[in-house]
């Protein structure tokens, strides 16, 4: 009898500290649970602080390798912009001598001599039209054509038979364009 309650407060005991959170099972699981996460832990790699100070400075220098290029593409396309159009200052400077060249142009000469200067005047007149031409620079088509604000300037409207509305009818200043760059945009009477 005394065996058989050993037994029971053995059991008794062992049911309490199962209970109570305390004993050998508890024990053991724990240790089981700590060495788990010691193996986990052991498992995976320490990230050393050089690491990720060298990862940093790749990503920093992929950023600036990037920003040099963009710079380089931008200088670049700049670069090829101001040599498309590197005359434009100068033929702005032009324009209005060649205006004053044309206008001379329409006087109609009275005498031989005049007639001969004339001509003379033509022939240097198609001298700076062609180099003009060879630049990229060409005058902007008006009469008869439909009235655009992004070449034309309106100064004046008028009703006239024969046009349809918002044509031009007559040119009043000619007008420039530097390859696909207007210099100066025609001058130009448009029809209501």
């Amino acid at each position: 009898m005394a065996e058989e309650k050993n037994e029971e407060l053995q059991t008794e005991e062992t049911e309490q500290t199962k209970e109570d959170g305390h004993g050998d099972s508890a024990e053991q699981e724990e240790t089981e649970n700590n060495s788990g996460t010691e193996v986990e832990e052991q498992e995976e790699p320490e990230v050393h602080p050089l690491e990720i100070e060298l990862n940093e400075l790749k990503d920093r220098l992929a950023r600036v390798r990037a920003d040099y290029e963009n710079f380089r593409r931008r200088t670049k396309e700049e670069k090829e912009a101001q040599a498309k159009y590197r005359a434009q200052g100068f033929i702005e400077k032009l324009l209005p001598a060649l205006d004053n060249f044309e206008r001379a142009l329409l006087v109609e000469p009275k005498h031989e001599e005049a007639k001969q200067l004339l001509q003379g005047m033509e022939m240097v007149y198609r001298q700076v039209e062609e180099a003009l031409k060879q630049e990229g620079v060409e005058p902007i088509p008006t009469e008869g054509e439909l009235f655009d604000p992004h070449l034309h300037q309106a100064v004046m409207q008028v009703s006239e038979e024969g046009y349809e509305p918002n044509q031009i009818v007559e040119e009043l200043q000619k007008g420039y364009k530097l390859k696909d760059r207007v210099i100066r945009h025609s001058m130009v009477k448009v029809n209501q």
